[in-house]
């Protein structure tokens, strides 16, 4: 029997629109009890849109927790239940998008449906969205451990937090790289410069106390690997999650090529996370995929400090991860080839992100 989980979500806005923020509470349906909280910004945007970002971080927590369950969302929003069960229309362009975000998540879950109940049965998910507008973002999963009560409870001593620091590597140049191809599952070897970068890279991480090599198969992620590796005297762990978005029809060309040659299609991928470049991939797959490959990662070297060597889509992902934050931002963010990011990943839910596209090392 599947698991089943219940998302409570809301959102709110002072001004409307106004200084807005989302929260989200993901429970056991069981039980009752607490497995993740969700509070953030939005910026300024209406309450309806702040409550589709509750909507949306309630889906990531719940698949975050497990991929299979079978969920539950509650909303006091009569609109967002209406429209995300298909029986009214969504209007608003900043809506459509996280809705499309939504489904998107539910699509890869055990089932989701959406239920309305009285705002005085949403507390907790109304609680976090002002506690977000107050500007104090809540990241927060609880041990998965079930709660007793009575005589059945006994003292025990806290689980020690244990931290996990994962520096996070893109490979080298190739031959597409100064003009900024499309760049996904090609067997392209790394360039003359790309080579170079390695060497560097290896120089650099070299007094990280790294413990663990773990990368993308694809060449020029292989070729990055076993240079660095060669300098650190370890083996490479090769996970096939860690692989570059697949580009499909889009795969080396350029923004502006491919404008011209797929423009409905390049401008849809381009503007959002949940369509696919055509023939290709979503950025929601490949975070499928980079949420399976962190998984593995913290469990196997759990306490430990790893280098990942991948691409620049799933090291964006893990950086979004690391943030807290959509999978949207990766639009948002620039990584140099060879460039060096770190997060650490605290057993407790707790994530930081210490460093982005660090290039130092290149001179």
């Amino acid at each position: 029997m599947s698991r089943r989980l219940v998302v409570e979500a809301d959102g709110g806005s002072r001004g409307n629109p106004g200084p807005a923020g989302y929260g989200a509470v993901v429970r056991d349906a069981d039980t009752g009890r607490v497995l993740a909280e969700r509070a953030a910004s939005v910026g300024r945007a209406t309450n309806n849109v702040a409550e589709y970002g509750g909507l949306v971080a309630g889906l990531q927590a719940a698949l975050d927790l497990d991929p299979t369950a079978e969920v539950e969302v509650r909303m006091d929003s009569k609109l967002v239940v209406e429209q995300m069960s298909g029986r009214w229309k969504i209007k608003h362009p900043d809506m459509q998008q996280l809705a499309l975000q939504a489904r998107a998540l539910a699509r890869q879950l055990g089932g989701v449906r959406y239920t309305w109940v009285p705002r005085a049965q949403n507390g907790a998910a109304d609680a976090l969205a002002n506690e977000a507008m107050d500007g104090k973002p809540v990241h927060r999963d609880q041990a998965a451990e079930p709660v007793l009560s009575g005589d059945d409870v006994q003292p025990t001593e806290p689980a020690p937090v244990v931290t996990t620091v994962t520096h996070l590597l893109r490979h080298g140049s190739t031959e597409h790289s100064p003009e900024r191809r499309y760049s996904g599952r090609n067997d392209l070897p790394l360039s003359r410069t790309g080579r170079a970068e390695a060497e560097a890279s290896g120089a650099r991480v070299a007094g990280l106390g790294v413990e663990v090599v773990v990368a993308s198969p694809l060449r020029r992620t292989r070729e990055t690997a076993e240079i660095v590796a060669g300098v650190l005297g370890l083996p490479v762990v090769h996970d096939d999650d860690l692989v570059e978005l697949d580009f499909g029809d889009l795969e080396g060309l350029t923004a502006a090529e491919a404008l011209t040659k797929h423009p409905l299609a390049t401008r849809r991928f381009m503007a959002q996370v949940s369509v696919a470049a055509p023939g290709g991939e979503s950025v929601l797959d490949v975070a499928a995929r980079v949420r399976r490959a962190r998984a593995r990662i913290l469990d196997r070297h759990a306490g430990g400090t790893v280098l990942v060597i991948s691409h620049v889509t799933p090291i964006k992902l893990l950086l979004a991860a690391g943030l807290g934050v959509g999978e949207d931002v990766v639009h948002r963010m620039f990584l140099d080839a060879a460039s060096l990011s770190t997060v650490s990943w605290s057993s407790d839910g707790r994530s930081s992100v210490r460093l982005v596209n660090d290039t130092s090392h290149l001179g």
